[in-house]
This record gives structure tokens, sequence and C-alpha cells, in this order.
């Protein structure tokens, strides 16, 4: 099966084996993948991917697994830890930093993802400029967030995560041209490689505060304070 814009569709062409059979492995039939880039893959995609994957975790326990979510740099250092400061902010918000290494972004990260947030809007005219139907799918994180913020959640489907997560990337991808950025500063999260700690706190607080309707949409589950 392949998605509307043609790319192949993981894991809805054959069940998986059943349990216990040889060669069973345990994935889910359908996983929506997102992927956060920026420059350096140390700073900040590192920093929205963690806390993805926490605020999922937090809303969906074990079906989290539904939605597979990773990073990458437009010039990535391959194979690199996160930046020290990061993972201590990661670890502030109780997000887990553990395995981490830094990728440089591939062609074929993009075809696989179904969401990808970027950065700033140079990221996002890269990934866009790498072709495989991207335009459709890419946006920076605040730009996504004020998208979503537009959706009436009673709009989306009621049925698998997936589904209800690629309904609101179609929606938001609609509204795009009718709800524009109040400044180009707007949609951009800024460097902080090379800053001190607080500087971090302050990237980690934007990217956390962009994060969070963002998850919630996708997941139709708020927050728990």
């Amino acid at each position: 099966m392949t998605t509307p814009d043609g790319r192949a569709k993981r894991g809805s062409a054959d069940p998986p084996a059943a349990p216990g059979a040889p060669g069973a492995v345990p994935v889910p039939m359908d996983v929506l993948r997102v992927l956060h880039v920026c420059t350096g893959n140390v700073c900040r995609s590192p920093m929205a991917e963690r806390l993805m994957r926490h605020g999922l975790a937090q809303r969906l326990g074990g079906a989290a697994a539904a939605i597979l979510v990773e990073s990458a740099g437009t010039w990535g250092h391959e194979g690199a830890p996160m930046e020290a400061h990061a993972a201590a902010v990661l670890a502030e918000y109780g997000a887990d930093v553990s395995g981490f290494t830094g990728r440089e972004l591939l062609d074929e990260h993009v075809i696989d993802a179904d969401l990808v947030l970027t950065a700033t809007r140079d990221h996002r005219a890269q990934v866009i400029s790498m072709g495989h139907a991207a335009g459709l799918r890419t946006f920076t994180l605040k730009e996504f967030t004020r998208l979503v913020r537009a959706i009436d959640p009673t709009t989306l489907p009621d049925g698998s995560v997936t589904e209800r997560a690629r309904s609101l990337v179609r929606a938001a991808a609609a509204l795009r041209g009718w709800l524009l950025a109040p400044s180009p500063d707007a949609d951009e999260v800024h460097d902080p490689y090379g800053a001190p700690i607080s500087y971090f706190r302050s990237v980690g607080e934007e990217i956390h505060a962009a994060l969070d309707p963002v998850v919630t949409a996708l997941t139709g589950i708020p927050a728990t304070v």
C-alpha cells in the first residue's frame, strides 16, 4: 500500500508473523514517523526528538510505539553524542537521553517521514529542496504548532493514533497559506550551540512549549500536570 503522496506505507503490506513463529517481529502494523531536523543534530533536534518521545510516552504509555520519533541534521555530526547542555536540559524534564547518536540528513530519512519538523525556515527549505513530495509534510516546529492550534480536534478521526496523526498533518498543510506567522522570526528556534546552559534551558522551554500542543493534538490526550 502507499500513502496519498505515493510513498510506500511502512508496515502495512503484510501482517507480522504470529507470536512465536519463525522470524516473528513485534512491530506495530502501522507506524507514523516524525523527523526533527536542525543543523548539527546535537542540540535542537535531539531535544525536540526526546521531548516529543517523552510527551508521547506520558500520554500513550506502550502505545507510543505507534509514533516513531527521530532526528537528523542538514550538516549532521554523524555518530556524535548530543551536546552535554542539551542532555542536561532533557534530564531536567525527565526525558531519556540514552543511546543518542547524531545523524546527517539523508534522502531516505525524508522519504520515510510522515511529518518533518524543522528548527528554522532555512532547514524547512533544505528538506523541501530534496524532493520526495516533502512540501506538504514539512513545517518548522513553531509553524506546525500555530497551525495545529487552529484545527478543531473534533474534526479529526477517532480511529487509531496514526490515522488521527495523518489527518492532522493534512489539515495543517491545508491551513498553511491562510495562517501566516506574525513575523519571520516567530517560526524560528535559534541555535544554542556553544552557549551557556542557561540559553539551552531557554531553548528547551521554547521547544517544549511548541511540542506540547502538537503532542496533545496528535494523541487527543492533554498533558497531565
